[in-house]
């Protein structure tokens, strides 16, 4: 990137992105929220506007499955040989572990740390989110790769409220890791005290006012003195202790009411001075977070992500570790979270992803809460040739790009689809919806008879869903043909409140290039559907597919912006150009 303070998005694997695009220390703050090595499917639930016509579906969004093979065989071996501590590490962990699917997760985070460690500042911060599942053994990568004198704090974060659980302890925390050096900023937040956990040590004047108290003695019985002797009846030595001053200074304070008789004998305390108002207390934020809420299935901010985190969450660790206008990264960045915060705090931002969709929902959040906000996307294909060449080379990769292009969501199959490749939803009237159903083309040769298995598909989605109002949407890396063309007319029109549109639309890859897009009154994206949904009712709020591919797929990787090269290019090996 020629301007460093440009907000960047790239699509691919984040390794190869750090590598060939990231500075070394050009980042002040990096937040990476990784796959936990769970050993679970994370399912993304798509609920309908109106589950009449359109039903729930669960589609697998990741697999945070690992598996030990050529992959993790050439990272290892590629650690195992540098220099330093952290090849013995890795080593010994083999050692210990085996060729296991553990071993294969440490390999994929130990080589990302590598390159992490490389881009921060010496003055920067990094904080690693993870849960139990491998916490301990991520803890000792990061004091391999960064030393173990840079480890500042483990955070706990409360996520959940407690299950009950036959066998196990219910498990309500994510750890969260703070590296930095000793140069780097660091602001400890505040926060107001919660009222219901204030001290017990207020108490209520006698002008009806709450004061703080405070002990007025200290551990241990002084043995020669008067503060190991009574004062006013109170044996302070009865209970193993010292007054903290002296007779004359207790009498002082008496008199003056800054001391406060408890009744019944209760033993005294030293009254402050002037009345304390619990609302504007605060209290230093601590290592255990339980203030932070988790994102509940009706939350505003909720995008469908299954791993979201909470804005609150991320805009703490950015205020406590960052400054306006310094740069942060988040290389597993998914819904955009991290940028979200970064963009509403003043910091520039990086964030790297390996999936078509993270592009998509990163896109229409930052354009919805920031309309003025400016990023650059590379990694995607930004010409006819770049697409092209995607459809020839990863068929699959060009239906994802595809049908997030035009702004309608993947349906999260590849196979056994029914001819459905993604899905859309449109106003066609005052609080009236409809669903358009998208089919992708990449190969070389398309002809009238995919048209009319389209049409076909289409009358079937009418059919199923009720809804005359169905379109659909075929797209094609080629030109279409004018027989092609014919069958789409014959398809008809729709009439909306708005007017008349096309039933069935085609849009050539160099249509979309173009400017060419959906042709419907008010077409949905996944940030406006997921909100839409919600107004209508918690229970059955619509959450828009967003499909999050497995964090260990390699992608093909295309240049950023103003290319017409047909093939993906990266710059020379070593030739990071983005601070």
């Amino acid at each position: 990137m020629k301007n460093p303070q440009r907000n960047a998005f790239f699509f691919g694997d984040n390794l190869h992105v750090l590598r060939e695009y990231v500075a070394d220390e050009s980042v002040d703050l990096i937040y990476l929220d990784p796959p936990f090595n769970s050993n679970a499917t994370y399912n993304l639930l798509f609920k309908s506007p109106d589950k009449a016509r359109w039903s729930d579906a669960q589609i697998a969004t990741f697999d945070d499955t690992w598996r030990w093979g050529d992959v993790a065989e050439d990272q290892f071996s590629e650690l195992s040989k540098r220099p330093g501590k952290l090849a013995d590490l890795m080593l010994a962990l083999r050692s210990v572990l085996g060729e296991n699917d553990m071993m294969a997760y440490l390999s994929m985070m130990a080589a990302r740390m590598v390159e992490l460690r490389r881009v921060l500042k010496r003055t920067g911060s990094l904080y690693l989110h993870c849960d139990p599942t491998a916490s301990h053994y991520l803890k000792i990568l990061l004091d391999g790769v960064f030393g173990a004198e840079w480890y500042r704090a483990e955070i706990i974060w409360k996520r959940t409220n407690a299950r009950g659980t036959p066998k196990n302890w219910p498990h309500l925390h994510d750890a969260i890791f703070h590296y930095s050096s000793e140069k780097s900023v660091h602001q400890i937040p505040k926060v107001k005290a919660d009222n219901a956990k204030m001290p017990h040590t207020l108490i209520t004047g006698a002008d009806g006012l709450k004061y703080q108290t405070y002990e007025l003695t200290g551990a241990g019985v002084t043995r020669e003195g008067e503060t190991g002797k009574p004062w006013r009846g109170f044996d302070v030595s009865a209970l193993g202790r010292h007054w903290g001053n002296s007779h004359a200074q207790l009498d002082a304070w008496a008199d003056a009411g800054l001391i406060h008789f408890p009744p019944n004998n209760g033993f005294p305390r030293r009254r402050g001075a002037e009345p304390f108002d619990p609302s504007s207390r605060e209290v230093t934020v601590g290592d255990v977070w339980t203030d932070i809420d988790r994102l509940n299935q009706t939350a505003r901010e909720r995008l469908g992500y299954p791993t979201q985190k909470p804005i609150a969450l991320l805009e703490r660790i950015l205020s406590a570790s960052s400054r306006p206008g310094d740069v942060v990264l988040d290389p597993f960045c998914g819904c955009g979270t991290t940028l979200h915060a970064a963009e509403m705090l003043g910091r520039h931002w990086l964030g790297i992803d390996v999936a078509v969709q993270a592009m998509t929902v990163v896109r229409d959040r930052i354009k919805n809460a920031f309309p003025m906000a400016q990023f650059d996307v590379f990694g995607l294909p930004n010409s006819v040739d770049g697409a092209v060449w995607l459809a020839a080379n990863d068929p699959f990769k060009f239906e994802e790009w595809a049908v997030s292009r035009i702004g309608a969501m993947h349906s999260g199959r590849y196979r056994n689809d029914h001819g459905i490749d993604g899905y859309f939803y449109f106003l066609r009237g005052k609080d009236a919806h409809s669903r358009g159903i998208v089919s992708v083309k990449g190969g070389q040769h398309v002809h009238p008879g995919m048209i009319r298995d389209l049409v076909g598909t289409l009358h079937r989605e009418r059919s199923q869903t009720r809804d005359s109002y169905a379109i659909a949407v075929f797209v094609c890396a080629r030109e279409p043909t004018k027989g092609m063309l014919d069958e789409a007319r014959k398809a008809g029109t729709i009439q909306t409140d708005f007017g008349e549109y096309p039933s069935l639309q085609i849009l050539s890859v160099a249509d979309i290039f173009s400017g060419g897009s959906i042709r419907v009154p008010l077409l949905y994206d996944s940030i406006s559907a997921a909100a839409a949904g919600r107004k209508k009712a918690p229970s059955s709020g619509f959450v828009d597919p967003r499909e999050m591919a497995r964090q260990r797929q390699m992608l093909f990787t295309f240049t950023g912006t103003n290319t017409q090269s047909a093939e993906p290019q990266v710059l020379p090996d070593r030739s990071r150009n983005v601070a």
